[in-house]
């Protein structure tokens, strides 16, 4: 069982999200050209983003159910911030979709479906760094109505998940191409 309190798990879990991330915002600004080592990598990292962005998903969602049940009539503000929310996940679906689907083709055809995945991939980090993360309207009514214990419903943080979490975490810089410059060595923890 993970004895670290729960911030400290999510936060963990977040810090390697943003380290992967960079690396394939890195990757595809370098561009992989024809090497095939940036096939399993690629995999790796749409794998790894399928189930991360699958939790986070499901805690935003969940975040805003809980925010609509406690406060029962939205005013604008609320219903404006829960509004946002919505159109963030939506967007992330269908571009982590696109990303999938990318990662699929890879697995078919290999080193010539690459640009198309960097393509893809080059379209949803934008996504992920203009749109995606905490967000004043609905971060600050989550901490106005939520108790620790909502906090932590919200989280959903189970030892399973925390450990497949971490396991498809290194399996992505276990993969790491050798022709890969990261712009921060400290990615790779």
């Amino acid at each position: 069982m993970n004895q670290l309190p729960l911030s400290e798990r999510v936060a963990n879990e977040r810090r390697r999200l943003k380290s992967v991330r960079q690396a394939l915002s890195a990757a595809v600004a370098q561009g992989a050209g024809s090497d095939a080592a940036y096939v399993p990598f690629y995999v790796a990292i749409a794998d790894y983003m399928d189930a991360a962005m699958h939790r986070l998903h499901i805690q935003d969602v969940r975040m805003g159910e809980m925010i609509r049940s406690k406060l029962g009539t939205l005013d604008e503000r609320a219903r404006k911030a829960l509004a946002e929310l919505d159109e963030r996940l939506n967007g992330n679906q269908q571009h982590l979709n696109s990303l999938l689907q990318g990662r699929d083709r890879l697995r078919t055809e290999g080193v010539a479906a690459l640009s198309q995945f960097e393509k893809v991939s080059a379209d949803y980090t934008g996504y992920i760094v203009a749109n995606m993360g905490h967000h004043g309207a609905t971060t600050e009514l989550a901490q106005s109505l939520f108790s620790v214990d909502d906090w932590a419903y919200m989280a959903g943080v189970s030892d399973e998940e925390s450990r497949r979490e971490q396991a498809l975490y290194e399996k992505v810089f276990a993969a790491l191409p050798k022709s890969l410059k990261l712009p921060n060595p400290a990615l790779v923890q």
